[in-house]
């Protein structure tokens, strides 16, 4: 499928709000493909969200987005919570259930199925080969984020048909499968370009490139090292389809703030704006994901609430100031010309 884009561009899926059946519907129409972020709906709403997507497009061209939940574990995140006092005192709230759920992954699997969404792709881990099975015998495509050649290797023993491979330079959580809790991203980082030279020497599938895409000629660059296609998520928050919240925006528009992997507001690694939770709970956040996000969520809640980009997640790759504000279509056709003049510029030095 990724072969037959017009523009060789995937809006990437941003759970928490900025995916949207607009965003992506939109992305289809102008000859990019797009994913809903499954991540955090119920799974009624992210039913709807897939009826509103089809019935935009009038056809069944586009993909969804599962966390795969890894194996459960309850690690003590008490002193934590403690931490969170007074922040959650700043904004009227208290601190949230720290809680490991599965995000329903099983249900909202069935869901795709059911739906024969044609293609799944999967965060945080692969799908098991049975799952594959089921999406292949429901002609569903299965692509799996990756950012090691290790995690490549279990992915396309897993039966992935495609992979996303994830470059550190990327927005938003770390697609890693395992969290080593030590290092900042929880485990090897590699360059885009980096990653998709090793992953490349490792297997033979069709390789999306994600991770600090904003121009052109970034996805030129993507193409001529390997990929099928360039994946891109800061590009769209400030796009109208987006529903990145306003204090989310602004900070985007902002441009001043660096960016930065941290576990503080879920206990996975992330990367996104600096701001005071980060500065203040950084250091001290454990490996505890899904429960440092349920902790946090009523404070991040109530920031956003607040307009107070303070203690939001602000997710961003580290080239978002270069990002601007524009309609999907737009920012698809800016894309597609920068990568073609700098695909003729590369070619003219070779002659």
């Amino acid at each position: 499928m990724f072969h037959e884009l017009r523009v060789p561009v995937i809006v990437a899926p941003m759970a928490g709000g900025p995916s949207t059946p607009e965003l992506v519907s939109r992305a289809v129409e102008a000859g990019g493909f797009g994913f809903l972020a499954a991540g955090y709906l119920s799974v009624d709403a992210l039913r709807q969200q897939i009826t509103e997507t089809r019935e935009a497009l009038g056809e069944n061209r586009f993909g969804v987005n599962l966390f795969v939940p890894g194996e459960r574990a309850d690690p003590d995140v008490r002193a934590y919570g403690e931490r969170l006092s007074d922040a959650a005192a700043r904004y009227g709230v208290a601190p949230g259930e720290p809680v490991w759920d599965d995000d329903d992954y099983q249900r909202k699997l069935a869901l795709v199925i059911a739906e024969r969404v044609p293609v799944v792709s999967f965060t945080f881990g692969a799908p098991s080969p049975a799952d594959v099975t089921r999406l292949h015998e429901a002609g569903s495509d299965a692509v799996v984020t990756v950012t090691t050649p290790a995690e490549a290797r279990a992915a396309v023993d897993a039966g992935a048909n495609a992979l996303c491979v994830q470059g550190f330079e990327a927005g938003g959580h770390r697609g890693t499968f395992t969290d080593d809790g030590v290092s900042p991203g929880g485990g090897p980082l590699h360059g885009l370009l980096a990653a998709l030279r090793l992953i490349r020497a490792e297997v033979d599938v069709p390789l999306i490139a994600a991770g600090g895409l904003i121009h052109g000629a970034d996805v030129a660059a993507v193409l001529a090292g390997g990929a099928v296609a360039a994946q891109l998520g800061t590009a769209f928050l400030r796009c109208p389809e987006a529903g990145t919240q306003p204090a989310h925006r602004g900070a985007l528009v902002d441009g001043a703030r660096a960016t930065t992997l941290t576990r503080a507001f879920s206990g996975r690694p992330a990367r996104g704006l600096a701001n005071r939770f980060i500065d203040e709970h950084g250091e001290h956040a454990p490996a505890a994901y899904p429960q440092l996000h349920w902790l946090t969520k009523p404070v991040r809640g109530a920031a956003g609430k607040a307009n107070d980009p303070e203690a939001m997640s602000l997710w961003a790759g580290q080239t978002y100031p270069l990002a601007d504000d524009a309609p999907v279509a737009d920012v698809l056709a800016r894309l597609h010309q920068q990568a073609r003049e700098a695909i003729s510029a590369a070619s003219a030095r070779f002659t």
